[in-house]
């Protein structure tokens, strides 16, 4: 059950402590894009997202990496001025590592935010890094995810039984 577990949790990508995040090593940050950055379907960044974008790559090494399509991903990170891994494939490791290699950082330096624990936690679990679990910005999703939250809930049930997750609980 340990591989559903994030690291942290916290409401929204804005609750996060990235102070602390970079006090302790941590120089890459992957964000999810669908109901972490933006809700599924939007096709713009907020403006309050690309100023914390911004004001992030001051501090931080910042990507999307994300499971959706070339065009949708590409499109956001043009916006926001960073680089973006599509097709993905959280949770399984292969581009995880491909990360690793390329931007030339430790597993204990980079950090995955997500809402998702089968993609987003499970896949950062995999490689060794710090897992970041938010909120769903919408309630709306995908076709797959949809299936992957069914699942996700009675997860989420057997590890609220079990004293070792508890959603709305928030800690760092």
């Amino acid at each position: 059950m340990e591989k559903y577990i994030p690291d942290i949790y916290q409401k929204s990508i804005y609750t996060i402590d990235y102070r602390k995040l970079k006090e302790n090593g941590i120089r890459l940050l992957l964000f999810d894009l669908d109901n972490t950055l933006s809700p599924v379907g939007e096709d713009e960044p907020t403006d309050k997202l690309k100023k914390f974008m911004t004001e992030l790559k001051e501090e931080f090494e910042v990507l999307i990496f994300s499971n959706s399509p070339r065009k949708r991903v590409l499109n956001f990170a043009e916006q926001l001025d960073i680089d973006g891994i599509y097709f993905a494939c959280k949770p399984m490791r292969k581009k995880f590592d491909m990360v690793l290699r390329e931007y030339k950082h430790e597993e204990n330096e980079v950090a995955i935010i997500g809402d998702q624990l089968l993609t987003d936690i499970v896949g950062g679990n995999k490689v060794g890094i710090v897992t970041i679990l938010v909120n769903p910005i919408s309630t709306k999703d995908g076709f797959f995810t949809k299936w992957n939250r069914h699942k996700e809930d009675k997860i989420i049930k057997k590890l609220r039984d079990r004293d070792l997750f508890t959603k709305g609980k928030y800690y760092e």
